[in-house]
């Protein structure tokens, strides 16, 4: 396998194309390293890795890509046990129960999911949210338990008002938050309770009310990706194709990844990413052909699994095929 892969990654650089490939890290070299550790059960490295990314420089990923770790309650319940002062424990377990609440629940329509997985997903995202109140109330500066309720709400349905609270708790900790403010583009989606006059005006404001060179363009693409997807065949390829639409995204290209203060780093794969899809959908295939060239072939999972959500891989590699080379 090995073999076949350096043989695949030699063929892309010898053709001048990218072998296609899912990164679950975004980018960040640092969370496959806490993958490991968590399914792995060590501690100490999780604590090591987590403790070395200051919450400032967004360590929310790294959270996630342990509380994704099956079967980390159980051994996380044994770290919180033998050091019951320690608060970054607490953290990783509420993370992991917001996760563990969505094993339960599954992906499945509301209409398909029993009663049984409705009352463990409560169960689990309401235990969350006590263990991340205690976080926010002892660590006060941390953004990672306000984004994690930011999550637990809306599975909780807190309603649009508690929801807005807890985003703006969390960017007057960290004001150009990419995850803070993708999860508030959520909650104020038709899909959410919210409108699609809400989600673009929300989407605008945050975009361009950051200095240029954030990733918070990003949440511009994102808006049209999630009206496109809201309407019915037909309607959905006019709407993403309108030149209003295609300005929107040019403006927001040029106020985030093509502006000249935008630094690439962990989190930046998504947004190229996000516009690679939103510009193919659009037509603009120069501008997709310059994003997919940035991705280096490293395909994250938003938003490709809005086309495919069962191989978001081979949906990037057909919409990359249809910019030219």
């Amino acid at each position: 396998m090995a073999l076949l892969r350096d043989m695949g990654l030699t063929l892309g650089r010898w053709t001048g194309l990218s072998v296609a490939r899912l990164d679950r890290n975004s980018g960040d070299p640092e969370a496959e390293r806490v993958r490991g550790a968590a399914d792995a059960g060590d501690w100490t490295t999780v604590r090591e890795i987590l403790e070395a990314r200051p919450e400032s420089e967004d360590r929310t990923g790294l959270l996630w890509a342990v509380g994704d770790a099956v079967g980390a309650e159980r051994w996380i319940a044994d770290v919180r046990a033998a050091d019951p002062d320690a608060v970054l424990p607490v953290l990783v377990a509420a993370i992991r129960h917001i996760s563990w609440g969505w094993e339960a629940r599954t992906g499945a329509r509301a209409q398909h999911v029993s009663r049984e997985q409705f009352k463990v997903f409560h169960e689990r995202l309401a235990q969350a949210e006590e263990w991340l109140y205690e976080v926010a109330e002892r660590e006060p500066g941390w953004i990672s338990p306000w984004y994690g309720l930011q999550v637990t709400g809306r599975g909780l349905q807190v309603g649009q008002e508690v929801a807005r609270r807890r985003f703006e708790a969390a960017v007057r900790r960290a004001p150009y938050h990419l995850r803070a403010h993708q999860q508030q583009l959520q909650q104020v989606c038709d899909k959410w309770g919210g409108s699609h006059a809400e989600m673009h005006a929300f989407a605008r404001e945050s975009a361009f009310g950051a200095p240029g060179g954030t990733s918070l363009g990003q949440l511009v693409a994102v808006a049209h990706l999630e009206h496109w997807l809201a309407l019915d065949a037909g309607d959905d390829a006019r709407y993403i194709r309108d030149p209003e639409v295609l300005l929107s995204l040019r403006e927001a290209a040029e106020h985030s990844y093509l502006h000249p203060d935008f630094v690439e780093g962990p989190g930046r794969l998504q947004v190229h990413n996000t516009f690679a899809m939103a510009f193919s959908l659009a037509g603009d295939a120069v501008s997709a052909r310059e994003c997919f060239r940035a991705t280096r072939g490293a395909v994250t999972e938003f938003p490709w699994y809005y086309i495919d959500g069962s191989d978001p891989v081979k949906a990037y590699r057909r919409h990359q095929n249809h910019t030219g080379r």
